[in-house]
């Protein structure tokens, strides 16, 4: 009657063996480390940094747990550990010495850290740790109000501009072209004209709506951006803007930063172990433009001098340190380039495509138009150096889409690409509050959090094993493997262990317990109304299962509410909730009868069974004595 097929227990088995396997990484704990990244956009780090870091360690005779690289492209970075404290410390000041020929300008930036000790082959099958939050493990948090009028105002000065160009280039006349608010006003003399002027705008400028009116003796088109790419507009630009910041928080050595979007208009960055605010605010609200200018071709590659330079002319560096003459006028920036991305041009060689709005068309044309067959270079201007991304040769008139060629590689394209659709935030935001968690505060945090779940389970241990003596033995059994398979759950899915987390986490041992009491006490009413001891198992697991998945079900529908409209902590409490809901569902159910099968279920004359004091009619019957039928 109460026996389980073998696939069952292979099910039993195998989540006991997930449940260890994936909770484990959580026990080998953080050794002392530093992190190599990127001090600038222009500089990559991947294994030849790794092997100039492990060359300078030996030449210091400092000893280095080993030296790998972590991560791929724009994000990679050196990470060296070390035995003890003292070592990572004094291998700080000598990476820095170095690795940057210059220490006011460094190509690298060197970072104290953490590194978790897991053995290589858990990582490889993804058994990783579970993240810390800040409010574990200390850092800087900081909640970022971005300017969306700004965002706003600057597409309309696009739109001014490109309107202009447009109706210059086809021959339209207006009477002139002015902002009224977030509106666009283009005044003509006549109706024709401006019916002419609608059609044509219309059909090249889908996100706006016009509206005719007049002004006195002139007639007036009003444009305005549509409500669904108004809300599009500024969606694409918080967007932009933490890809960008999470880009350059890369730099500040954090393996675990949350940037993400908090209501219509915040971002909130979590930057856990760093705790130099004041350096994360610099690189965060750092700013990098792009410039295209002329090159001067008067001067000969390589003689560059103070006297052969121009006056109207100034030499940078291009990423392979070659000299280059370029004139000081800028023609066009960054803040035109509406989208770059790989490509290959008709050659098939590597290539990058650029779209620029309507203005920046406009000024390309101008500036390219009397410049073909010279040549034209992109400057990366940042914490005010400049580099030359790309000396390329102007091949013909430049409009609004456009290639540069010549590029080498496949990489060095999409690197360029890369940088020419990030640089600048693409709206400007405020830093609204700022918050500093010690790792010391951290640290308390963790051993309350953990000693409140660790005695809170002993607890409800003893108290099940005294109340319902084995059944209860096999319930707190059910409620390692659910804490088990919780913690598994949380370190596969890499989702970041907060306060809350933990509160959610206490708060799953309740849960899951509570169905445990209502299997047991529906075995004792099924043996108070006389049933065996088998019948009595078989029927209390069956009746208490429809209460467990109402109850459970339930709750997993508030929980699926905080995850989806809940934001920051209230999202991670949800997160363990619901995770909670369903181990709590398979362990107090699924395993704690597989428990009780195993034990009693080949009693074929079962007399009796150990789930303490069943009352029958105010009487006390024997604590474990059942009568047979």
């Amino acid at each position: 009657m109460n026996r389980y097929p073998v696939w069952k227990y292979v099910i039993i088995v195998l989540a006991l063996l997930f449940g260890a396997l994936y909770t484990t990484p959580n026990y080998f704990g953080e050794t002392p480390a530093l992190q190599v990244t990127t001090g600038k956009s222009t500089v990559k780090v991947n294994s030849d940094t790794a092997a100039r870091v492990a060359a300078a360690l030996k030449r210091e005779n400092i000893p280095d747990s080993g030296v790998s690289v972590d991560g791929a492209g724009s994000t990679a970075s050196v990470r060296a550990r070390f035995p003890t404290p003292d070592a990572q410390f004094k291998a700080k000041l000598a990476l820095e010495r170095d690795l940057n020929a210059d220490p006011t300008d460094p190509d690298y930036i060197v970072t104290v850290n953490l590194a978790k000790n897991t053995p290589a082959w858990m990582e490889a099958i993804n058994a990783k740790p579970m993240n810390l939050g800040l409010d574990l493990r200390g850092g800087v948090h900081f909640l970022m109000q971005v300017d969306t009028h700004a965002a706003l105002d600057t597409r309309l000065k696009g739109l001014i501009a490109g309107i202009r160009s447009q109706l210059r280039d086809q021959n339209i006349r207006h009477s002139g072209i002015e902002r009224a608010g977030d509106n666009i006003v283009i005044k003509f003399r006549d109706e024709a004209t401006r019916t002419q002027a609608q059609n044509y705008l219309g059909n090249q400028l889908q996100e706006l709506q016009f509206a005719s009116g007049s002004d006195g003796s002139d007639l007036t088109l009003t444009a305005s951006i549509k409500p669904a790419a108004l809300r599009t507009i500024i969606d694409e630009g918080i967007k932009q803007n933490i890809i960008t910041l999470g880009k350059r928080v890369n730099e500040l050595g954090t393996t675990e930063p949350v940037i993400q979007q908090q209501g219509a208009d915040r971002i909130v960055v979590q930057l856990p172990g760093v705790q130099d605010a004041a350096h994360a605010k610099d690189i965060i609200g750092r700013t990098a433009t792009l410039e295209l200018r002329a090159t001067d071709d008067s001067v000969v590659p390589g003689t560059e001098s103070t006297a052969t330079i121009p006056l109207d002319a100034e030499v940078f560096k291009d990423m392979n340190g070659q000299s280059v003459v370029v004139k000081k006028d800028v023609f066009l920036t960054g803040d035109y380039i509406s989208s770059a991305t790989y490509t290959t041009d008709q050659n098939q060689q590597p290539a990058v495509s650029i779209d620029l709005n309507g203005d920046g068309g406009r000024k390309m044309r101008t500036a390219t138009r009397d410049r073909i067959g010279k040549r034209m270079a992109i400057l990366l201007k940042e914490k005010g150096k400049y580099t030359v991304l790309s000396n390329a040769t102007i091949q013909s008139e430049l409009g609004t889409h456009f290639q540069i060629t010549g590029l080498g590689t496949p990489e060095k394209a999409a690197e360029l690409a890369l940088l020419l659709r990030s640089g600048a935030l693409s709206a400007p935001m405020d830093v609204v509050e700022e918050r500093v968690v010690g790792p010391q505060l951290g640290a308390e945090n963790i051993a309350k959090g953990l000693h409140s779940t660790l005695w809170g389970f002993i607890a409800i241990a003893i108290f099940m094993v005294i109340y319902y003596q084995l059944f209860g033995f096999f319930s707190v059994l059910a409620l390692a493997l659910n804490l088990l398979l919780l913690l598994a759950l949380l370190s596969t899915l890499q989702a970041t262990l907060t306060l809350p987390g933990i509160a959610a986490i206490a708060l799953a041992l309740g849960m899951a317990i509570d169905s445990n009491v209502l299997i047991n006490e529906r075995i004792r009413e099924e043996l108070r109304n006389g049933n065996t001891p088998q019948a009595a198992i078989a029927e209390g697991f069956r009746h208490a299962w429809a209460t467990i998945l109402d109850s459970n079900v339930t709750t997993l529908i508030v929980g699926l509410a905080l995850l989806v409209f809940g934001s920051g902590a209230v999202r991670g409490f949800a997160v363990v909730h619901c995770l909670g809901i369903l181990t709590s569902m398979f362990s107090s159910v699924f395993f704690s009868r597989g428990v009780v099968n195993l034990w009693y279920g080949r009693k074929k004359k079962l007399g009796k069974i150990a789930i303490g004091t069943v009352w029958n009619g105010g009487a006390k019957a024997p604590a474990a004595t059942a009568e047979k039928n």
